[in-house]
């Protein structure tokens, strides 16, 4: 029997962007979690419930981006649940924010006051898909965007579509930090680990920072590192099968 795999995606994702990771792994139990009905930074309880996974029944876990860090926290809070892990160029534990912007700071409040603004007066219904597909233009190599323009309008262009994304950047800062804590104490037992890391497009400009950050997670881990020259951040998109790849090893 396959081990049931639970895909974390990252800021502002869909599960539909995993759809390529899905049919190149057909004898895989994949589930992808629906960001807009359970938070990314949710505790593991509420993660696994969205999953549909019963309690204490071993999971291996794929975390893409800020998705990473709640995988993350989940194998190293919970190690005996996890068999398998696999980060996909996944937030680092070092990215914990500005503080005037951490929840309850003035920059916070500020923030949320204006995007609370913007999609009152109509801005998100305006503009939403056009920044969806900017991002995907922006964010891969291959500019393929799985989403139905419907799709993506009643997503990205709903009323408090922005300020749900505001409440996930900002929520990834503490859950950075409970990671980085994590990963300061001994760690007694990791299960086998994988990172897949973007270096191409964009993100070459910041290639080598990114590298260094995630090679020094990776001797943390005691884990194995795949460097992606062709992939930019969302690299579902671009390199499904090197995460299907991941998988199968």
């Amino acid at each position: 029997m396959s081990m049931t795999w639970i895909v974390v995606p990252g800021l502002a994702e869909a599960p539909e962007e995993f759809g390529q990771v899905v049919e190149l792994l057909p004898d895989e139990d994949l589930r992808v979690i629906d960001p807009w009905r359970t938070p990314i930074t949710s505790d593991v309880d509420a993660l696994r419930a969205a999953a549909c996974v019963p309690p204490g029944v071993p999971v291996g876990l794929i975390g893409h981006s800020i998705g990473g860090l709640a995988v993350l926290r989940w194998a190293l809070t919970r190690p005996g649940e996890v068999s398998r892990l696999v980060l996909v160029d996944s937030s680092l534990p070092s990215e914990t924010g500005w503080q005037p912007f951490h929840r309850g700071q003035r920059g916070d409040q500020a923030t949320r006051s204006v995007v609370r603004f913007l999609g009152q007066v109509g801005v998100p219904q305006l503009v939403g898909t056009t920044v969806r597909r900017l991002s995907v233009r922006l964010g891969s190599t291959s500019n393929r965007d799985p989403l139905s323009g419907a799709t993506a309008k009643e997503r990205y262009g709903g009323q408090d579509s922005w300020l749900r994304f505001w409440d996930e950047l900002a929520g990834s800062w503490p859950l950075a930090a409970e990671v980085a804590e994590l990963l300061a104490r001994p760690i007694d037992n990791i299960p086998p680990t994988t990172l897949l890391v973007a270096t191409g497009g964009m993100t070459r400009f910041t290639a080598k920072s990114w590298l260094t950050g995630q090679q020094k997670l990776a001797a943390t881990l005691n884990a194995s590192l795949e460097v992606l020259p062709d992939s930019e951040h969302l690299v579902q998109l671009d390199r499904p099968d090197a995460i299907a790849a991941a998988v199968r090893k």
